[in-house]
């Protein structure tokens, strides 16, 4: 079976990405990642997140797909020996430098090449493989046929990673330059990109500036920006006989609300094929699942069609926000817990009733009595029930629990494990 590989952009979202299903997740340090402004890890926490993941039998891979210059290989040797030690299980970079210098200086350490290469044939793909790599992280761009061609050219023990599920990135996966030019040079191949390709574009033609040009898609192409995400939950059997060896969910800068929702359904899916292929079934609500978390349009990408000649082009331009995330499930059976859930027991409050029983959870946003919420647990979609009453820890019984990280109690009508989420719901017809 194909490994599911989720974004982890911060110990939180790490954490939110092992217990929904992850089979391994890719994170950065501090510096050399593409994604500066994920919060990314600290040396310390690195080796924390190793050993997290490692305990669970999950692997870790740290990138390092930027491309340094001169004046930053120093730091890049400082990073990398203060690496020795941790057992991460693979790199992925881009740069060949990066590459070079990984190999000297950790020789054991499996090499990814990053999306950031733009493999998109087999001569490229072989030649990384000649030089060491060991897993290739495809161009967004390929068809099935392309990556199968891909495939067959390479040696049986070489990798391939693809993307099946995230932002779509200008360019051969992400070699945009605008970011340079409109965001005082916050560069996007330097892990600062601040997206200017999701922003809305009039053009103006130099000597007629009192006549916009609208940005138009034809039937030869797209000719400018702002693509649709990518979505492939219901093309998972194509998926599972491509070839393809890591599905990779994209969003180290999304909520630890969208790793946890997206790697679920996607893990759900995945086992549901592996379990039955033959009898494999779309489940709609794993399409509702996804709809729930923070994206643009959903399209295919180019797994299915010629990109010059499927849009791409977003309608409108603007993200569709995501469910609001109330509050994470809690263990109950610490002293601290015990003495909170004694203090609501003093207020002549009953532990468990027809309506169910009470559950310990940490806010993230704010939630109400009586709100229309949803909990969703690893291998389950979004159970809808209705919050019952509410208690904070001195065991007074509260409107509403208004703050972020506040402990509070919630009766639940069903089971709820530590690590569930409860979200805002919506009641489905039956």
């Amino acid at each position: 079976m194909p490994e599911l590989l989720s974004p982890a952009g911060n110990p939180e979202k790490l954490r939110a990405a092992l217990a929904y299903g992850a089979d391994a997740v890719y994170l950065a340090g501090q510096q050399f990642g593409m994604r500066s402004q994920a919060g990314n890890f600290t040396v310390p926490q690195l080796y924390e997140a190793v050993e997290l993941a490692h305990g669970m039998g999950k692997k870790v891979y740290l990138t390092l797909n930027t491309m340094p210059r001169t004046h930053e290989y120093p730091y890049l040797y400082k990073f990398l020996d203060d690496l020795r030690g941790c057992k991460l299980d693979a790199f992925i970079v881009a740069d060949l430098g990066v590459m070079a210098t990984v190999q000297e200086m950790l020789p054991d350490m499996e090499i990814h090449i990053s999306t950031q290469a733009s493999i998109i044939s087999p001569a490229a793909a072989c030649a990384y493989a000649r030089m060491g790599a060991k897993r290739l992280v495809l161009a967004r761009e390929l068809q099935f046929s392309e990556i199968k061609a891909i495939k067959e050219a390479l040696p049986s023990d070489i990798e391939l990673e693809a993307f099946i599920h995230g932002s779509m990135c200008v360019s051969y996966s992400g070699r945009c330059l605008l970011a340079n030019v409109m965001t005082d040079g916050r560069d996007g191949n330097r892990g600062t990109c601040s997206q200017p390709c999701r922003w809305n574009y009039t053009i103006y033609e130099e000597k007629r500036p009192h006549f916009p040009i609208p940005v138009e898609q034809t039937e030869l192409g797209t000719f400018f920006l702002s693509s649709r995400d990518m979505c492939m939950i219901e093309h998972i059997p194509e998926l599972m006989e491509s070839g393809i060896d890591s599905f990779k969910i994209e969003g180290r800068m999304k909520s630890s609300y969208y790793t946890a929702v997206v790697t679920n359904t996607y893990r759900m899916a995945m086992d549901a094929y592996t379990k039955d292929p033959a009898g494999y079934k779309f489940d709609p609500d794993w399409m509702r699942e996804l709809e729930s978390v923070s994206h643009r349009e959903y399209a295919t990408g180019f797994y299915l069609d010629d990109p010059m000649k499927e849009p791409q082009l977003v309608q409108g331009g603007h993200y569709i926000g995501e469910k609001a995330y109330y509050a994470t499930a809690l263990e109950s059976d610490s002293p601290e817990a015990q003495a909170e859930l004694q203090a609501i027991l003093d207020m002549k409050v009953a532990y468990e009733t027809a309506d169910g029983r009470l559950y310990r959870f940490m806010e993230k946003n704010k939630v109400r009595a009586a709100d229309p919420a949803e909990i969703i647990s690893p291998g389950k979609t979004g159970k809808f029930f209705y919050v019952g009453e509410l208690y904070d820890t001195q065991g007074r019984i509260k409107a509403n629990i208004p703050h972020p990280q506040m402990t509070f109690w919630a009766r639940v009508p069903f089971e709820v494990t530590p690590g569930d989420i409860m979200r805002v719901g919506s009641k489905r017809e039956s």
